[in-house]
């Protein structure tokens, strides 16, 4: 017997603020439950909106809550980026909702399908702090060009920024479209039935609000991060390669969820890595004390990454402060980037994330050893290798599994708007971006139509003598 489905609602009377404002989100979409494209594209301006109009104001606040990020950083690597892929969905809006024919099988002659995107309904934000306004906003651009309304939910390290853009936002939005929650607690968040829920962040909090949806039985995106392995090929100039994969490291003080975590290359070729790194950064950053250099986010997290540094330095490992003028200062949570070499298994900056400015280097005499090593530990969120060998370039990329690739350069990737952003195992589950981050929050709604003379009434019970010619027919034929 067939067990009757259990239906989630909220009660009558909210008892919290997050669930007043998703039983508001709720009302308005049932009542409205697909959005014309002009409302979708009004929407999606006054979002870009905002942040044209602030995008001081806006680094200002993200500043403030990392202690200090250069506002040439924050407008580069999430204004920027926000506002360009807010621009990319309003451009591509009307194409990616129009329904989709589909092929109806011979059988059915004179019948047609189609494929018509409909919004999921309210869905749920969880940004993480190290990007706070890009990994809200590229969230949001998916999921309001696919119709839906949206509650957003801040780390309580991004306390500026969320005040900032509750206040912004209510201005330009009813909140039963589009909600910031200043202060509301995760638990409080994460177990609401949402129709869909997007997390950044860790895999450990990932299992927690994977967990906390399965209660509702809601879909999730999960975007966690992990180790990216970064190689350079013997074909491939050292001193250029440097160039790139530092500019990817130690922006933001190296916590970004798709840093080169850790860097291969040839033997022999280390020392004229650290050569170039020494020549690169000493120019780009010549006294990180002067505002150009992220600080680390909170005192827990300079502590982990100083105690990572000593654990690799009393088990063997080299380390190269590319700042060598300035060390660890707790006071200002100011953390040189360094170099990590000779760093082997044992060692915490091996075993776990770093998302920190610290890159550990290790040499490799042949490719296959590298690839080895990337598949015997989880799948990561991106996989960076410089090469302009064609076939080596194939052989890595069908020999490994990451959430991306960047090739002769590092996260890069994530700032294309037409390819999806998503990770795999234990970097995550689901994409977004472009149109499969529409897809990701859309109910892709199939739809049959019959047609006025339809053929299958020939096959309707009793079964006998026409059934079963028409039966071997439709199997000899192959159609």
């Amino acid at each position: 017997m067939a067990q009757t489905a259990q239906i989630v609602t909220l009660d009558t009377e909210a008892k919290t603020e997050p669930q007043r404002i998703l039983q508001a989100q709720r009302k308005a979409h049932h009542e409205r439950p697909y959005p014309s494209r002009e409302e979708r594209h009004t929407n999606l301006l006054k979002l870009e909106n905002i942040l044209v109009e602030n995008q001081d104001a806006i680094a200002a606040a993200i500043s403030r809550d990392f202690g200090n990020r250069a506002t040439a950083e924050s407008k580069l690597l999430e204004l920027f980026t926000s506002i360009d892929g807010i621009r990319y969905c309003r451009k591509k809006l009307k194409k990616w909702m129009k329904p989709q024919r589909r092929d109806v099988s011979i059988w059915f002659a004179g019948a047609s399908n189609r494929v018509i995107p409909q919004p999921k309904g309210v869905v749920g934000v969880v940004a993480p702090w190290n990007y706070p306004l890009f990994l809200v906003m590229g969230p949001l651009a998916s999921a309001m060009a696919a119709g839906n309304r949206c509650m957003v939910k801040m780390a309580a390290n991004s306390s500026n920024l969320c005040a900032l853009l509750h206040e912004l936002v209510s201005a330009q939005f009813d909140e039963d479209t589009l909600a910031f929650l200043p202060g509301v607690k995760g638990s409080d968040f994460t177990t609401l039935p949402f129709d869909h829920v997007i997390f950044t962040g860790s895999a450990q909090s990932g299992r927690t609000v994977m967990k906390a949806a399965a209660e509702n039985l809601t879909p999730v995106t999960l975007e966690l991060g992990g180790k990216s392995p970064t190689i350079i090929a013997g074909d491939f100039d050292i001193e250029k390669a440097a160039s790139r994969i530092l500019f990817a490291k130690f922006m933001n003080a190296g916590q970004t969820c798709v840093a080169p975590d850790y860097l291969y290359i040839p033997e022999g070729k280390a020392d004229a890595f650290v050569e170039a790194a020494q020549k690169i950064m000493a120019r780009r950053y010549p006294d990180i004390r002067n505002g150009q250099f992220t600080t680390i986010i909170d005192d827990s997290s300079f502590t982990r990454l100083t105690d990572t540094m000593q654990d690799a330095a009393e088990k063997g490992a080299r380390l190269i402060n590319l700042s060598p003028d300035q060390g660890p200062d707790a006071a200002t949570r100011l953390l040189p980037p360094h170099l990590v070499l000779d760093a082997d298994d044992d060692m915490l900056i091996i075993q776990e994330e770093i998302f920190g400015p610290l890159l550990p280097v290790r040499t490799y005499r042949d490719i296959d050893e590298v690839l080895a090593y990337i598949n015997r530990h989880d799948r990561p969120l991106g996989l960076y290798l410089f090469s302009d060998d064609k076939a080596l370039r194939q052989r890595v990329i069908l020999n490994t599994s990451s959430g991306g690739v960047s090739l002769n350069d590092c996260s890069l990737h994530v700032a294309q708007h037409d390819l999806p952003f998503g990770g795999i195992g234990a970097s995550g589950m689901g994409q977004y971006h472009g149109y499969e981050g529409f897809v990701e929050f859309s109910k892709l709604r199939p739809i049959f139509s019959q047609s006025r003379f339809p053929a299958l009434p020939l096959l309707y019970p009793p079964y006998g003598r026409i059934f079963n010619t028409l039966y071997k027919l439709m199997i000899r034929l192959k159609l």
